[in-house]
């Protein structure tokens, strides 16, 4: 069985869900996790699988917030693009008037991911050869990046804007800016979902011979201003989350390595009817996520469609704490066993020396604290 049908038995042969910006950067996020990095090499429905099991995910955006989403991206794209280049001109001090624009949201009618990632290639590669002859803006280009030794397309919603040999990614989202300030959080979620972009850009063209700094780690974020939907457009340098995504992408166990650890018959499928309802049994899909190493901490709830399993899975274990614990608490697993150390009714083991000499440490401060308040 070769690496395509294994990674098909593993999500029960349908389609492979689509990568996005917003999956990579948290797959990227957690490396170590075994568990998300074959779901997601694999394409399967993690919110389907963990709504099946009964641990659904939490988060998302609301209807209303993605169809304000798609009102506003449509706006700033109206009259071909008039008003991002409105914003462009006065962001980038642009002297052009007028722009060529590529939709490459399909090819000829058709949607299937080779032919549209190699028209992206032909048209953005010569953009990339011949910058004065070619188009300016380039919208929905699909882009790909390895992700754990597979090719995952991206689909992004995003326009690469082209000017005398240079690239800019442009984001559109409508989380508002006001007063010149922004939601950090989600500023930094846009910032790293542009890096994916930027970087699988850079990858296109490195591959094509061409230099990839030519793609600007100056990212345009164009967002709404204030309380109204008048657009406006700033530059994010992204060249911290570029280095973060590179060096964790590089970190990530390939694919075939994981699942050589990994039953031949290990399958997600969720056996739909003809109705569309699945019939395998829970527990059943319970068993074959027990057969991958999960990596579980806090922050997975707010980027893993699997993360209310994973956290129900890791009860009482020191890495539900949060990352900085169970760095800390190195070599101890079991939060059980660390308030026996703390409190000194087990002996440590060889590699649990350190960690317990902070836990006693710190058991010491609370009981001089509680003691001084009593």
């Amino acid at each position: 069985m070769n690496l395509a049908e294994r990674l098909a038995t593993i999500r029960g042969g349908v389609a492979p869900t689509r990568h996005n910006a917003r999956t990579i950067a948290a797959l990227t996020s957690n490396p170590g996790c075994a568990r998300r990095a074959v779901l997601d090499c694999a394409g399967v429905d993690k919110q389907r699988l963990a709504a099946h099991i009964d641990h659904p995910a939490r988060f998302g955006q609301s209807q209303f917030a993605i169809t304000r989403g798609n009102a506003f991206e449509a706006q700033v794209k109206a009259n071909g693009c008039a008003e991002l280049l409105r914003l462009l001109r006065e962001l980038l001090d642009l002297d052009i008037e007028e722009v060529a624009y590529d939709d490459l949201e399909s090819v000829a009618g058709r949607e299937g991911n080779d032919l549209r990632y190699a028209r992206a290639r032909t048209l953005l590669t010569h953009a990339a050869a011949q910058p004065d002859q070619a188009g300016t803006l380039f919208d929905h280009p699909l882009l790909r990046l390895d992700v754990a030794g597979q090719q995952a397309y991206l689909e992004p919603d995003l326009i690469a804007f082209q000017h005398a040999g240079r690239f800019h990614v442009v984001e559109i989202k409508s989380f508002a800016v006001i007063d010149g300030r922004a939601d950090p959080g989600k500023v930094a979620a846009a910032a790293i979902q542009s890096a994916v972009y930027v970087l699988a850009m850079r990858t296109l063209l490195e591959e094509a011979g061409h230099d990839p700094e030519i793609v600007s780690h100056d990212v345009v974020l164009v967002c709404p201003r204030d309380f109204s939907n008048q657009p406006m457009a700033v530059l994010v340098d992204v060249r911290k989350q570029l280095a973060v995504l590179r060096r964790q992408l590089s970190r990530m166990t390939r694919i075939d390595a994981l699942l050589a650890d990994l039953p031949a018959t290990l399958s997600f499928d969720l056996a739909v009817d003809d109705t569309g309802v699945p019939t395998r049994s829970p527990q059943s899909l319970i068993d074959a996520l027990n057969e991958v190493e999960a990596r579980y901490s806090p922050e997975c709830l707010a980027a893993c469609e699997l993360a209310y399993f994973c956290r129900h899975e890791a009860h009482g274990c020191t890495a539900a704490l949060g990352k900085s614990v169970r760095e800390e608490l190195g070599g101890i697993e079991r939060v059980e066993t660390a308030l026996a150390i703390a409190r000194e009714q087990r002996a440590p083991a060889e590699d649990q020396q350190e960690a317990a000499e902070l836990l006693r440490a710190a058991a010491r401060l609370r009981a001089e604290l509680l003691s001084g308040v009593a």
